[in-house]
C-alpha cells in the first residue's frame, strides 16, 4: 500500500499534478505518453498547479487540455522532484486515471496544442523505453506494480470534516444547528473541485447544519444529492448510537467513490472502520491521516478487486 505524504517545499518550489492515464484495448492495458515539441520530449500528462487549486483539481485539468480527455483520478502514484534548469525545485504529483470509453469517445481525434504536438496509446513496456525522463518511468513503474497485482481499478471513500464553523460560544442554538462561519464557506467552495476530481457518485453527511453546508458547492458542481445521516453524526458518536461501522461496509459493499462529511471526534473511526474492513488495512497506522483540520479530508482508495486498501492520501482547502 503506498501512503502519500507531503513534499518539502519552499515558497519558490514549482508544484505541478498529472497522471499515468490508461485504458484497455483489446484486454490488454494502454498507457498515454504526450510528445512536446517545443520540449523535444516524451512525458506524461502534468502541468502547473493554478493559485488557488488543490494538486487533484490540477491533474484533472491539466489532462482536459493537453490530451482532451476528461478523466477520474484513481489511487496515487507517488511525487517525481527534480531540479528545473534556473535552479528552483520541482515537485509533481501524479495518479493513475483510466480514460473510459465514454470519454474516449467524447474526445475524438486528438488536435495539437500550444503544449502538446502529439498523443499516443502505447504498451507499458514501449512507454518504458520511450519516456525521455528517468522520474518518469520510475512512476511508470509504480503503476505497472499495481496492474501486476491486480489493484489498478480502485474506488475512494472521502472522509471529510465539515468547514469552519461558528464556535458555540457565537451560536445561542442547539449544537447540531450551528452553521458555518463566513470562512467556513469560502472553505466549502475551495475544497469542491479537488474532491470532484473523484467525481463521487454518493455524498453522505452528518445531519449537523455544518456538514450540510459543507458539501453543498461539490454536490452542485456534480449534481449529486446529499443523503443525511445520523449514523454519522457527533451526536450519535458521543451517545454509542452511532453506526459508523455499518456505513463503511455498505460503502465498501457498494464499491463507488464516496464522500462521507462529519465532524473532528468521528472522523478517527470512520478511518479506522475502513482500515479494519479492507485486506491489509489493519496492519497500518492511519492516526496522522485521521487528524483532520476543518475542510481538510482524507481520500482511502480500495481496490474493486480484493478489497485492499492501495493508498491512503490527504488534501484540504488550496493555500
Amino acid at each position: 500500500m503506498s501512503i502519500a505524504r507531503a513534499s518539502t517545499t519552499t515558497a519558490t518550489t514549482v508544484v505541478a499534478a498529472g497522471a499515468v492515464c490508461w485504458r484497455v484495448v483489446d484486454d490488454k492495458i494502454r498507457v498515454l505518453l504526450i510528445h512536446r515539441e517545443h520540449h523535444h520530449d516524451v512525458s506524461l500528462p502534468k502541468g502547473k498547479v493554478d493559485e488557488g487549486e488543490a494538486t487533484p483539481e490540477t491533474a484533472v485539468r491539466e489532462i482536459r487540455e493537453e490530451t482532451g480527455y476528461r478523466v477520474t483520478l484513481g489511487a496515487p502514484l507517488g511525487t517525481a522532484e527534480y531540479l528545473l534548469p534556473g535552479g528552483r525545485d520541482k515537485v509533481v504529483h501524479y495518479w493513475a486515471a483510466e480514460v473510459d470509453d465514454e470519454s474516449y469517445a467524447e474526445a475524438g481525434s486528438f488536435r495539437p496544442n500550444d503544449e502538446v504536438q502529439q498523443i499516443e496509446w502505447v504498451a507499458i513496456a514501449k512507454a518504458r523505453t520511450q519516456l525521455t525522463y528517468e522520474r518518469d518511468a520510475e512512476v511508470l513503474d509504480r503503476f505497472a506494480d499495481r496492474v501486476s497485482t491486480d489493484h489498478l481499478r480502485t474506488f475512494a471513500i472521502v472522509a471529510l470534516r465539515h468547514a469552519k464553523a461558528l464556535s458555540p460560544s457565537e451560536w445561542s442554538g442547539v449544537d447540531a444547528t450551528r452553521p458555518l462561519h463566513p470562512a467556513g464557506r469560502k472553505q466549502a467552495k475551495a475544497i469542491a473541485p479537488g474532491i470532484a476530481a473523484w467525481s463521487p457518485s454518493k455524498i453522505i453527511a452528518s445531519t449537523a447544519a455544518r456538514c450540510q453546508a459543507t458539501v453543498e458547492p461539490l454536490s452542485g458542481r456534480l449534481h449529486v444529492g446529499v443523503k443525511q445521516s445520523d449514523d454519522i453524526s457527533q451526536d450519535a458518536f458521543e451517545t454509542g448510537t452511532d453506526a459508523v461501522a455499518g456505513v463503511v461496509k455498505k460503502r465498501l459493499k457498494k464499491g463507488v467513490n464516496a464522500v462521507l462529511c462529519s465532524h473532528g471526534p468521528v472522523l478517527p473511526e470512520i478511518i479506522r472502520q475502513v482500515s479494519a474492513q479492507t485486506r491489509g488495512g489493519h496492519r497500518l497506522d492511519l492516526r496522522r491521516y485521521s487528524s483532520l483540520g476543518t475542510a481538510d479530508y482524507t481520500v482511502l482508495h480500495i481496490s474493486t478487486s480484493d478489497q485492499t486498501l492501495v493508498a491512503v492520501e490527504t488534501h484540504g482547502p488550496a493555500q
